[in-house]
């Protein structure tokens, strides 16, 4: 079966990012117009939902409690957007140091936040006073027993780790590791979840190669389907298949691929009344879906 994807929003400026389905609309972080937007599917509209966001990429939406936590990368921090409005700051000091740009994120059933912390290029917002890390990891957000937010670090083997995802059961971490352009592999793995928190060594689930027009791009954008295969975006038109979605088997098979008509997507989501629509954001400043699929996303709980 063809899925047929088309623009429903832009061109914005620049690449977007981070979307997730809120349970009426569509939102969706514009990275350098500082702006996370909302898109209603029964009217068609376009709208502010918070502004001057300060490079937000990755968001993720707690839906028993309305907040939206999203990926500060010029802030170098998460931060949540609140249902009255409100913003506020999670931690930012991992061992007395400022962590790295936060890039995709996920919330659990603990309202814990894992977060991807890769090294970025572009600078932050200020002096740049305060080195990156050392490592580049998954990190937990989660609250001590005073309430205050505490970063965990999760993973000790990524150098490049960029989207995150938990099994809706919560005992598999995916991630997509590695970028373009770095000596190191571009994987797609799987952490099983230990009951404390820490992940075992990983799974390899899928390798990206290369090819004379260069490597591959891997992996930007993960999500799940209600029978628990992940959805991936990736690639792009420079080298191998072009950009694509993946759907992938718990085990790593490939079930099928679908073209995508624009170049190199960037985060997905399912969306709509029946979740059974596919929302991609793309390299081209476009909001892409495809609509009415055999698959679909699940309820949270």
């Amino acid at each position: 079966m063809t899925w047929n994807f088309k623009a429903v929003a832009g061109p914005f400026p620049g690449a977007l990012g981070g979307v997730v389905w809120d349970g009426k609309q569509l939102l969706f972080s514009l990275i350098d117009e500082m702006t996370i937007k909302q898109y209603d599917p029964v009217s068609g509209n376009v709208s502010d939902f918070r502004r001057h966001t300060g490079r937000v990429n990755g968001i993720t939406l707690e839906s028993s409690s309305g907040i939206v936590s999203a990926c500060q990368e010029g802030g170098r921090r998460v931060i949540q957007y609140l249902p009255d409005g409100s913003a506020t700051v999670t931690a930012t000091r991992f061992m007395g140091a400022i962590h790295n740009h936060p890039n995709d994120l996920v919330v659990d059933s603990q309202s814990r936040l894992w977060f991807s912390d890769p090294h970025n290029g572009v600078q932050a917002f200020g002096p740049q006073v305060f080195p990156p890390l050392e490592h580049a990891s998954v990190m937990r957000l989660e609250r001590d027993d005073r309430r205050a937010w505490v970063i965990r670090r999760v993973t000790f083997d990524t150098v490049a780790p960029r989207a995150v995802l938990l099994s809706r059961d919560e005992q598999t971490l995916y991630v997509s590791e590695g970028t373009t352009g770095s000596l190191q592999p571009r994987e797609l793995r799987a952490y099983a979840v230990k009951p404390d928190g820490t992940v075992d060594r990983p799974r390899v689930l899928h390798t990206f190669g290369k090819d004379d027009q260069g490597a591959h791009r891997g992996i930007e954008g993960l999500c799940e389907d209600a029978d628990g295969n992940i959805l991936a975006c990736g690639g792009w038109r420079q080298s191998g298949s072009g950009p694509l979605i993946y759907v992938f088997s718990p085990a790593g098979h490939i079930i099928e691929t679908h073209p995508l008509p624009f170049d190199a997507p960037v985060r997905l989501a399912f969306g709509d009344a029946q979740l059974d629509s596919l929302y991609v954001t793309g390299g081209d400043g476009q909001l892409h879906v495809a609509r009415h699929l055999h698959r679909r996303g699940h309820h949270s709980d």
